[in-house]
């Protein structure tokens, strides 16, 4: 920045210009093509890590499978027969003292302790969040898209 400064300062300045310092095309093509290549350089690395950090393992022990609906989801832990339920938001005049509007629920998902739980978030209708914070899980659901989590 500081050189093209000085370089376009000196040339709007001094009455000593020629054609071949007006017109170089070969310096505007290095200054413009080079930068380029060395953002391509830093982004490559970057690109190979986001996708290695997304990369869920295969030692899961328990997957379940979360689906999104307009008001409710629905889990299936798919390691087991027959185990799926949904989970409703409780109505705001059932609430007791303590309970988060919006956020308590007929039958929650749980999961054991200290094991590798595998997620697969999708959605029947719209886009959905399902997240648990305390985990540090966060997973969009998006309608005919299977996301992929894992957390201990």
């Amino acid at each position: 920045t500081t050189l093209m400064g000085y370089l376009t300062a000196s040339f709007m300045l001094s009455s000593l210009t020629s054609r071949y310092i007006l017109e170089q095309q070969t310096i505007e093509t290095i200054w413009t093509i080079l930068p380029a290549i060395i953002l391509i350089f830093l982004a490559l690395p970057s690109l190979r890590l986001l996708y290695l950090l997304d990369e869920v393992g295969m030692s899961c022990l328990l997957t379940i499978k979360a689906t999104g609906n307009q008001w409710y989801w629905g889990y299936e832990y798919s390691d087991f027969k027959g185990m799926e339920f949904d989970s409703y938001m409780l109505p705001e005049d059932t609430l007791e003292a303590g309970q988060y509007r919006l956020l308590e629920v007929d039958r929650r998902m749980v999961v054991p302790t200290k094991t590798d739980v595998r997620m697969l978030i999708t959605s029947n209708d719209v886009i959905h969040s399902w997240a648990v914070p305390s985990l540090g899980v966060k997973v969009d659901a998006i309608p005919r898209r299977l996301n992929q989590t894992s957390f201990m």
